[in-house]
């Protein structure tokens, strides 16, 4: 399978859902970097803390979310040799119908392209190797090139844009902050809007009760990358950033700056009229290029959104096959597995974005 992702670093995911444990191996990081395991736990408990009920104002951590270091780190310092962490995975009852559900293929999911793939031997329950429990290890990833980044100034945030057809108030493309980054990083439900993002809680449990599941859209962001990073053509910012977020399972799509409304717009609409500001830096008035030119930051803040498609398990029979008999079926799930998963997602977007911009970093000539 291709879990091994190779750039500047080199990252390998390894373990399946209900296997003994998930975890992450990750190579070629720069030797000396102090990791504060604290800071590492918060990332980690924002991935697996659960969607908030109306009026809770915090949430209780999650330990069992937070991976054992194996290798790599030495008094709390990268060693330069590889980072193993991993996390042992929850006992679960082995399912009876695992057996006979191995056969079908749920609408949505990957069993039926897995089976394919794998010729029929891939691990399936919950999902096995391609289960969204996998961004466990990789939020781990993204944790530690996130305190690499802020202790150089460069700060990445999300936020979550939509659920359904109700949006957040966004963000401002050219004067995005750390403020704004970390004032929405301490949310229980990462909005900017609270009204708004009670409405999107309503929604959520309304289409839970319906059986139903909802999809939604992150908006990420990133403040404080210099002018000059990233390489054009194949190896742009935003290659390696589309590369790592569509390896998180549920996206469906990412655009960078206005993304697709780019194609409504003229040249001179479109295009971001330079200036240089009081302090002598060069900027933009606008973001339409989301901060990346020709593959390249520009040195204004990087911003993308991602779509994440509806959960696949819903309570309401299905039409599939069984694809061993080559017979039409029916399939009927007790209930959703999750109603949304974007909260869960955001996270993990975040990850994607950290290691995508230190694995760019270390080629800048002023890394250090």
């Amino acid at each position: 399978m291709a879990s091994i992702w190779q750039h500047r670093i080199a990252i390998s995911l390894f373990g399946e859902a209900e296997g003994p444990a998930i975890g992450v191996v990750l190579d070629h990081l720069p030797p000396g970097e102090y990791i504060a395991l604290d800071q590492l736990a918060q990332f980690m408990r924002r991935r697996s803390r659960p969607i908030p009920v109306e009026g809770e104002n915090s949430l209780l951590p999650s330990p069992a979310d937070v991976p054992q270091i194996l290798s790599g780190l030495v008094q709390n310092r990268t060693t330069g040799s590889p980072l193993c962490a991993f996390l042992n995975n929850p006992k679960t009852v082995a399912r009876a119908d695992y057996q006979t559900m191995s056969r079908i293929a749920r609408p949505g999911h990957a069993d039926y392209t897995g089976a394919m793939r794998y010729r029929g031997f891939a691990d399936v329950r919950s999902g096995g190797h391609l289960s969204e429990r996998m961004t466990i290890p990789l939020c781990f990833a993204g944790a530690v090139c996130q305190q690499i980044l802020e202790r150089r100034g460069i700060y990445v945030g999300a936020h979550i844009a939509a659920i359904h057809n109700i949006k957040d108030k966004p963000l401002s493309p050219t004067h995005v902050t750390k403020e704004d980054i970390l004032q929405i990083r301490n949310k229980p439900f990462a909005v900017q809007d609270d009204r708004a993002g009670k409405r999107m809680l309503r929604d959520i449990r309304n289409a839970a009760d319906g059986g139903e599941t909802l999809g939604g859209v992150i908006a990420c962001y990133a403040v404080g990358v210099p002018a000059g990073v990233g390489s054009p053509i194949f190896d742009g910012i935003e290659n390696t950033i589309a590369q790592l977020t569509f390896g998180i399972p549920g996206v469906r799509g990412v655009e960078f700056g206005a993304g697709f409304e780019s194609a409504k717009m003229t040249g001179s609409q479109h295009n971001d009229p330079f200036y240089v500001d009081e302090r002598g830096h060069v900027l933009t008035r606008s973001n339409h290029h989301g901060g990346v030119l020709g593959g390249i930051s520009s040195g204004m803040p990087i911003s993308f959104r991602v779509a994440i498609k509806p959960a696949a398990t819903i309570a309401q029979p299905q039409e599939t096959v069984d694809y061993s008999a080559m017979t039409n079926e029916v399939l009927q799930s007790a209930e959703n597995s999750k109603p949304c998963l974007v909260p869960e997602a955001l996270p993990a977007i975040e990850a994607a974005a950290c290691i995508a911009l230190v694995s760019h970093l270390l080629d800048y000539p002023n890394f250090v």
